[in-house]
């Protein structure tokens, strides 16, 4: 079995200069082509879900569709939630076996983020479980979190520092320019600010709204120090654009194994090509 926490998984990127894709699941064939994608590029990966996904799918079925599929992989596997904001369901992921959670405290004001943020630690650790926090408003939508663009912040590198050293998180998510959903333009990110943020903490750090990104930008940041990479958009367009195209040429086809099976191998297919852009194929080890 290969289930491992998200500790394990990002300090080995940090210490190697790579990232791991994060990408979210709502369904089997979800979790099957990020496994499927992982074990042919020799990555290692993280299953995460929101918690959208988690109402939509319930989180005892993501959990044991995750840890199935962790117990058949080859490769490192962590589950992990995204963009927890809900004491309760951050409580029922640790109850039903995530090995990472992240309490998004962006929202509050840095004193709340870091008290909410050390509390979750606390109990998180208790049970070896990794957290990841948010520090900074990263703009867009996504299932809860809802920030307009006039009030995105980026992240100040002082009060990282003074977030990490107060609530004992085992990697952080910035602001640098990246916004959930898809982009009305070419994102412009603050590579500056990576590399500062990275120098001065010294630890894995997260990528949101990673998805349309350009190949280049992506491959800059993880140089400055980015660890782990947040996908989700262009699996959900990518699932799309195969289901319509079948339904399409198909449209007498009810079973939906015959509908969805193309949407799974078109999901792999874009999902093994992000893992080799953040330079994660032939790291998993054993």
């Amino acid at each position: 079995m290969m289930l491992v926490s998200g500790r394990q998984i990002l300090n080995h990127a940090h210490e190697n200069g790579y990232a791991v894709g994060a990408f979210n699941v709502n369904n089997m064939e979800q979790v099957q082509a990020i496994i499927e994608a992982a074990e042919e590029t020799k990555s290692p990966v993280i299953i995460q879900a929101s918690q959208g996904g988690l109402k939509y799918a319930g989180v005892e079925y993501i959990a044991a569709m995750a840890k199935v599929a962790a117990e058949k992989a080859s490769v490192p596997v962590a589950i992990h939630l995204d963009h927890g904001t809900d004491f309760k369901q951050i409580m029922a992921c640790l109850r039903n076996g995530f090995t990472s959670v992240m309490i998004d405290g962006s929202h509050y004001e840095l004193e709340e983020n870091i008290r909410k943020t050390k509390q979750i630690v606390e109990m998180a650790h208790a049970v070896g479980v990794s957290v990841e926090a948010e520090l900074g408003k990263i703009g867009g939508v996504e299932d809860d979190i809802s920030v307009d663009e006039k009030d995105a912040t980026y992240t100040d590198p002082d009060e990282a520092e003074r977030f990490v050293k107060e609530t004992g998180v085992d990697y952080l998510a910035i602001a640098v320019g990246t916004a959930h959903g898809p982009y009305k333009g070419e994102p412009k990110l603050d590579f500056d600010r990576i590399k500062v943020i990275k120098e001065r903490l010294n630890m894995p750090l997260v990528l949101h709204g990673s998805s349309g990104v350009p190949e280049e930008s992506i491959k800059k940041a993880v140089s400055l120090g980015i660890n782990k990479i947040n996908i989700d958009t262009d699996i959900r367009m990518a699932f799309h654009k195969a289901v319509k195209a079948f339904v399409a040429d198909n449209p007498d086809v009810y079973d939906p194994r015959k509908i969805v099976g193309p949407a799974r191998i078109a999901m792999k297919e874009v999902i093994a090509e992000k893992m080799k852009m953040f330079g994660a194929a032939g790291k998993a080890w054993k």
